[in-house]
């Protein structure tokens, strides 16, 4: 490596001009920018700062030291994406952003971080002595890892960021480094890497991870699921619908894109409310008197 980025360094301040002081390490100048300086420099004091690249592939230093550094681990906020090369990650720097490699990415597209989701990464150096930013680790995210209490469950809007996708299920992270699964069953869709989810707590195993959920409680779903009814009833013809309980559950899983147990539900809540009636040939909307 002919030169040192993503360290903290102390350099010599050497010169300066209206936009930038200078410093050098073992011989290597690096820009400072006035403007992020509660004070001035003094030319042949010493100062200390992170080196890096910038936008402009100049060397730079600078005294803000960003929680995202080689060895550390901290969240950083997607700023842009290039499908050719991965997603770009700001970590505080003043003007350059790290990328995360499409290699450490979901195969499918769909699955990546948007802008304003956020990863927790590191630091490392290519062959190149090109900066990047690198996703943590299961056994780094377990070291700092916080067991939820069994008194978690029921817990409703549980906010957590996802930082695993898996075939098993999702994986994620609250701010308080507490732990969550969501089993596909448990989701209406897959969320992104890097996306903020709220859900709920349907249980917490011995080790303290949370079985999350991102569906409804059962009873929201029902009622989802009636209106769904309520309102193909208003739009038929005759404002009924050959369906029953009798009715085989795949033409109610084609007709109505619910199982055969959320219609029978979706049907009891109807008729409890009145809104229906039914007999072995189907369901009736009740007509409100004027």
């Amino acid at each position: 490596m002919t030169h040192k980025i993503g360290e903290v360094l102390t350099a010599t301040v050497t010169d300066e001009n209206e936009q930038y002081y200078f410093a050098q390490v073992e011989g290597i100048t690096y820009e400072i920018d006035k403007t992020e300086l509660l004070k001035p420099l003094n030319v042949g004091g010493m100062v200390t700062g992170f080196t890096y690249e910038n936008k402009h592939s100049r060397l730079q230093l600078t005294k803000t030291l960003p929680e995202v550094r080689l060895g550390h681990y901290a969240w950083g906020t997607v700023t842009d994406i290039r499908r050719d090369l991965g997603v770009f990650v700001n970590i505080g720097l003043p003007n350059k952003d790290v990328v995360v490699s499409l290699d450490e990415l979901p195969t499918i597209k769909e699955l990546w971080p948007q802008k304003g989701d956020r990863l927790m990464i590191t630091l490392r150096i290519d062959n190149k002595d090109r900066l990047w930013g690198e996703l943590a680790p299961n056994e780094v995210l377990n070291a700092v890892r916080i067991p939820a209490k069994a008194d978690m469950k029921g817990k409703k809007d549980v906010k957590a960021t996802v930082y695993r996708l898996k075939m098993v299920g999702t994986l994620v992270i609250t701010s308080e480094y507490k732990f969550g699964f969501i089993h596909p069953s448990e989701r209406d869709r897959e969320p992104r890497l890097g996306e903020e989810i709220t859900a709920r707590v349907i249980g917490v195993r011995p080790d303290g991870l949370m079985n999350l959920s991102l569906k409804p409680l059962a009873y929201k779903a029902i009622g989802e699921d009636a209106q769904m009814l309520l309102t193909l009833l208003e739009h038929a013809k005759t404002h009924s619908l050959p369906f029953t309980d009798k009715s085989d559950p795949s033409d109610i899983k084609d007709y109505f894109s619910m199982s055969k147990g959320q219609f029978k539900r979706a049907v009891g809540n109807l008729y409890k409310q009145h809104k229906i009636t039914q007999d072995e040939t189907g369901i009736y909307l009740v007509e409100e008197a004027d």
